[in-house]
């Protein structure tokens, strides 16, 4: 210990060195005030420069606040497993997309064909492929052709004589009597809907009036405000065949066929 540095005051001792100067103050009457003033004034000092050796209440420490409450992530469901393709049949995918082309109007597209089948889009395109090759190998009468985004049946172009002489031949055969029937109808009440014709004759005739379009003699000519059908007429091929430069010439119908309202009445949804 250096000669600056003092031992640590006791309170103890510093309240029995209290005790001793009041009891001395008290004994000596008549002493002068300033003598406890300056006792009191050193005993401060003393108190100020040395460290006591007994130590407060050690204060108490506040509890840090808490973390605000995390709330509770939920887990993420697990994605559905998808749905396995069936695995169709190599001849069993062939004879479909066949069927599908066969029926086409429009070439298709691969992902139409796909959807069809709930077949993968890669599967399809490598067997559209193979079949066209397969029909190329053994020079079917037809061929499958890739035009534009889709895939379309044709028939080949070594027989087209053979498709072309059925189609005049086609042409120049007899009408059968349901056709003759239907011609009539639509050449008198022109223009009419397919379901007027079918009312006035009591039998469907869409087979008939497939083959009176072929043939060039009845087309359609406009739409029914009402009903929304296609509105249906004459050709001019239809006066050439029957050698007449207009509808006008046509010979009087009289009363052979049923007046439209008395048709409506019977037939309601016609």
């Amino acid at each position: 210990m250096t000669g600056d540095e003092r031992p640590p005051i006791s309170w103890d001792a510093l309240a029995e060195e209290l005790a001793a100067t009041r009891e001395e103050a008290e004994r000596r009457e008549g002493a002068d005030p300033a003598t406890w003033d300056a006792v009191a004034a050193e005993l401060a000092v003393r108190v100020g420069e040395r460290p006591a050796t007994v130590a407060g209440p050690a204060p108490v420490e506040e509890p840090a606040p808490l973390p605000p409450p995390v709330a509770a992530v939920p887990e993420p469901e697990p994605a559905p497993e998808a749905e396995p393709e069936p695995d169709l049949d190599p001849a069993a995918l062939r004879g479909g997309l066949e069927a599908l082309l066969f029926v086409a109007d429009t070439p298709v597209d691969e992902v139409t064909l796909a959807d069809a089948l709930r077949c993968p889009m890669p599967r399809v395109r490598a067997e559209l492929t193979a079949l066209a090759a397969g029909y190329d190998e053994r020079r079917a009468g037809m061929t499958l052709r890739r035009v534009g985004e889709g895939w379309r049946l044709y028939t080949r172009e070594q027989y087209a004589q053979v498709v072309e002489r059925h189609l005049v031949d086609g042409q120049r055969s007899r009408l059968t009597q349901a056709a003759l029937e239907t011609l009539a109808v639509i050449a008198y009440r022109q223009p009419v809907t397919r379901a007027r014709v079918s009312a006035i004759r009591g039998v469907g005739v869409d087979g008939v009036m497939r083959t009176l379009i072929s043939r060039g003699l009845v087309s359609e000519v406009g739409t029914d405000p009402d009903s929304g059908g296609g509105l249906y007429g004459t050709t001019p091929v239809f006066l050439e065949r029957l050698g007449l430069e207009s509808l006008d010439e046509l010979p009087e119908l009289g009363p052979l066929l049923p007046e439209p309202s008395s048709l409506l009445d019977e037939h309601p949804d016609a």
